[in-house]
């Protein structure tokens, strides 16, 4: 009998360039003449205004991610996931400073290249939710009420988790 491996193979991403991603959407917005849209004409903001915004944003929710790294009860994740995404929208510079990072870095790129994470991170961000469960419920002095909260929330947490893709581990 074959030995199940404890992940499945994730296939790995072919990245598309920005101009193939909005090409389809751009193209039917546009008339036959060419000519934009009445309504979208007015509501786009300007280009530098806009990148300005999307590098404030980046910057935002990498301060989110950092805090999300240190306090348990924040995820740092999405932030940096959304931090990615307005890096890659505005900063190509930011974007791959943000991918070289040591801390963040091999996740963000599992993330973009497989769509998954890897066995080894999911383990210590559920050994994290138990560890700051049981010293809450230790020391905290909850009531029944925020105790149980607590452990729903840690729950849905660990399930969310559990339910990412695995990405294997290469072969050395």
């Amino acid at each position: 009998m074959p030995s199940q491996r404890p992940c499945r193979q994730v296939p790995e991403r072919r990245p598309r360039s920005r101009r193939t991603a909005a090409h389809g959407a751009h193209a039917r917005a546009w008339g036959a003449a060419g000519q934009a849209p009445a309504a979208a004409a007015g509501s786009r903001l300007a280009g530098p205004v806009r990148r300005a915004i999307e590098v404030a944003l980046g910057c935002g929710f990498v301060g989110l991610g950092v805090l999300g790294a240190l306090l348990p009860v924040l995820p740092a994740t999405p932030f940096l996931l959304v931090a990615s995404y307005f890096f890659a929208r505005s900063s190509p510079r930011l974007h791959r400073w943000l991918l070289r990072s040591r801390l963040f870095g091999p996740l963000l790129r599992d993330w973009q290249r497989h769509r998954g994470v890897r066995l080894h991170v999911k383990l210590k961000a559920i050994a994290v939710v138990l560890v700051a469960v049981a010293l809450s419920l230790g020391f905290g002095g909850l009531g029944p009420l925020a105790a149980a909260a607590l452990l729903v929330l840690a729950g849905l947490g660990i399930a969310v988790v559990l339910r990412l893709p695995t990405v294997c581990e290469e072969p050395r």
